[in-house]
């Protein structure tokens, strides 16, 4: 298995991006889940060794605030949807032109809009996410705030206590991960017509925290769906993950 490579570029504001790279070939550009990163999204569980198997450089920035990338805590770096415009950056930094694009959660949520505002990659991944976590943000949104508000006070039988244990774990920043989401904002996603291109979703059949992947599935002009194994969390741990996106993009 080739080494994963890392490298620096600056996003918006000269925040400093970790971009962790793997293989050979076509680019394919992969985002990671909020308080999550690139190593335990996509190498830690081996979908990114798969993909590049499969022939192409798997290309896996960590998002603003998440990672080894900066986390700053003034609110001025966190413009509205400064997540996007980090992913326009990359794709400048890194000078991709024909390349494809996916992500995971709030990295799929992210793609999405990148490719609302422009970005056109020739096929799109979509992975845990469902229509009503792209129309109706506000109701994700408003539990992970609620998670940082109460960080280390809540308790195991409280439906947060799992997020606040993974915020824990990957080292997030409250203060910054606060400043991230409201730069999100709770406005849905109205507009699904520049999405041309040929999309998977892929979704863990026990995972619904984001809606239904069938209905996101049929809103897409080319939306096929994958189910593999698992929940929200434990889908990433499956082999069928990476499985099933290699199989997608070399289609």
């Amino acid at each position: 298995m080739s080494a994963v490579n890392t490298e620096f570029v600056e996003g918006f504001g000269g925040a400093k991006l970790a971009v962790h790279r793997i293989g050979a070939g076509r680019p394919l550009l992969l985002l990671h889940g909020l308080f999550s990163s690139a190593e335990v999204n996509w190498i830690k569980y081996g979908h990114a060794a798969q993909i590049a198997e499969a022939g192409f450089e798997v290309i896996m920035p960590d998002l603003r605030a998440h990672g080894q990338s900066a986390a700053p805590q003034e609110p001025e770096a966190y413009p509205h949807d400064v997540l996007v415009t980090d992913l326009q950056a990359i794709v400048l930094a890194l000078g991709l032109s024909d390349y494809d694009l996916g992500g995971f959660s709030l990295g799929a949520r992210t793609a999405l809009k990148g490719v609302i505002a422009g970005l056109t990659p020739r096929r799109l991944v979509l992975g845990g996410m469902g229509l009503e976590g792209l129309v109706k943000w506000g109701g994700r949104s408003a539990f992970f705030l609620d998670v940082i508000a109460r960080y280390g006070t809540i308790p195991r039988d409280d439906p947060a206590y799992f997020a606040q244990n993974f915020m824990r774990s990957m080292k997030i920043d409250p203060v910054a991960a606060k400043l991230l989401l409201e730069s999100i904002e709770g406005a849905g996603i109205e507009d699904f017509a520049a999405v041309t291109m040929p999309a998977l979703v892929v979704c863990g059949t026990e995972d619904r925290d984001n809606g239904s992947p069938h209905a996101l599935a049929e809103e897409l002009a080319q939306g096929v769906l994958a189910e593999i194994p698992g929940t929200h969390m434990s889908c990433v741990t499956k082999r069928e993950l990476g499985v099933e996106i290699a199989r997608f993009l070399a289609a």
